[in-house]
């Protein structure tokens, strides 16, 4: 089955679309509120104490390079992604950092990875649970890579609930919906992740929830929009005119002081027996 989902398929995307998605997940890693979130799996993970680390569809590495650069970290994290463009993208921007000696990503996919049983002390899965078909394959390999008693964490969007102001509600609601067919695979999997967590065999530690929510102006919100408005079209939900008229309305929204844009997100902590 092909998916609408752009980031579902980003090892067949054009450059054009994947400089959209760099630039979508660098300046998403990049906001406070994204980094707090980030910071507070890791911490409830304890992931300075491990030596490796695997990051599962780890895009340009935002997870990745946030453990390496860790003050108490002195393990290596491998990152794997399912474009080997995002991979390489990664790799640059780590060797930028000075980072090379402690990462390195290579191309796979999650679902079904050539790596050994129980390699990995900690594994995490950053906003990677929402655009894939399998869930529970991606949980299930997690839980099959990391050793008895390691740790894993999930953190992702809850995107059926992400919605955003307009003048008219009926029409906003089908603008909603319109976006989140458009580049979100599996939009309720973070409220199945407890039952996925025991269906792979995984124990729940712990659990986060946030409310990503700008009312009046947009921040965080500003530059997503924008990367949907290029992104959307190319799922064939809406047109390009459509998706401009939408992003343009919300800016304008924003500019008055009238805007808001709203999302649950979740992180999970778990551990193999």
């Amino acid at each position: 089955m092909t998916s609408s989902d752009p980031y579902a398929v980003t090892d067949s995307l054009d450059d054009a679309l994947l400089q959209v998605i760099v630039t979508r997940l660098e300046t998403r890693g990049r906001h406070p509120a994204f980094e707090k979130m980030l910071m507070d799996y890791l911490n409830a993970m304890s992931i300075d104490a491990a030596k490796t680390v695997l990051d599962m569809g780890c895009g340009t590495g935002v997870a990745a390079r946030t453990i390496a650069r860790r003050r108490d970290f002195s393990g290596r994290v491998l990152g794997i992604d399912l474009s080997p463009t995002l991979a390489q993208t990664a790799a640059r921007l780590a060797a930028d950092e000075g980072l090379r000696d402690r990462v390195e990503f290579r191309a796979g996919d999650s679902r079904r990875l050539a790596l050994s049983d129980g390699a990995f002390d900690a594994v995490v899965a950053h906003t990677l649970l929402s655009h894939v078909d399998d869930p529970l394959a991606v949980v299930s390999e997690a839980a099959r890579l990391v050793r008895p008693g390691g740790m894993v964490g999930i953190f992702d969007g809850d995107y059926a609930s992400m919605t955003f102001g307009h003048a008219d509600p009926a029409k906003g609601k089908v603008y909603d919906e319109a976006i989140i067919g458009g580049v979100v695979t599996s939009p309720r999997v973070m409220r199945q992740m407890p039952r996925l967590l025991q269906a792979a065999g995984l124990q729940l530690v712990t659990s986060f929830s946030y409310v990503l929510a700008e009312v009046g102006k947009s921040d965080f919100w500003a530059p997503a929009i924008e990367s949907f408005r290029r992104l959307v079209p190319k799922s064939g939900i809406m047109t390009e005119q459509e998706a401009d008229a939408w992003a343009e309305g919300l800016r304008l929204d924003s500019a008055a002081g009238v805007f808001f844009g709203a999302s649950n997100y979740y992180g999970y902590v778990a551990r193999r027996p």
